[in-house]
């Protein structure tokens, strides 16, 4: 599969700026570890980590975030159970201040799937759907244009972020939607390519 340094390096360049809590990703750390959290016992260092995101919460990002990548030739995000990888993300990567910002992001979705189609998003047909989300999708584009560091991270961004990292990372994602050579062989810089042809899940 591709490698997180890649995907990141992707995912960047489809969102024209940094991925929220690149960092934590390449790293495998959480942001809430403290020299405090480190010299706590064994047994409360090895517990399982609180989830933020119920499954109710999780399902319900598999749907938004297959809208985002639909199954077409290939599966789409719901596929490669993207909403998992959202929630460890979400848990794992991110600071306090944007899991706040994701999860009550959530609700402002549903909100706005309601004030624009009358309905809830489950609700609405995928043609109401991807309307809604091309809408926020503009949304965050435009306030991204003008956010300063101080200012919050906007959520479908995340929520958009996350579903094309979760997706080409993912094993449907490099081996069904990209190209997946197993083992790579010797580099060839003048490989044949033909218009059409998937981009390489390894390099």
């Amino acid at each position: 599969m591709m490698n997180r340094r890649d995907a990141l390096a992707r995912v960047a360049l489809l969102m024209g700026g940094a991925v929220i809590g690149a960092d934590y990703f390449l790293t495998g750390c959480s942001p809430a570890s403290t020299d405090k959290d480190k010299a706590q016992t064994k047994d409360t260092a090895n517990a399982k980590p609180k989830d933020v995101l119920n499954p109710e919460q999780t399902a319900y990002l598999n749907e938004v975030a297959d809208t985002i990548l639909p199954a077409t030739k290939t599966p789409g995000a719901k596929a490669a159970n993207v909403g998992a990888f959202m929630n460890v993300m979400v848990r794992d990567c991110y600071t306090p201040a944007d899991q706040e910002i994701f999860t009550k992001g959530l609700t402002e979705l549903e909100a706005a799937s309601q004030k624009m189609n009358g309905k809830g998003f489950l609700a609405s047909t995928p043609a109401q759907r991807t309307a809604l989300l091309t809408a926020l999708n503009a949304e965050q584009k435009s306030y991204a244009k003008t956010k300063t560091p101080e200012q919050p991270n906007h959520y479908f961004r995340m929520v958009k972020e996350l579903t094309l990292l979760g997706f080409f990372t993912s094993e449907v994602g490099a081996t069904q939607a990209l190209r997946y050579l197993p083992v790579p062989g010797k580099y060839d810089g003048n490989y044949p390519y033909k218009k059409g042809d998937r981009a390489w899940a390894t390099t």
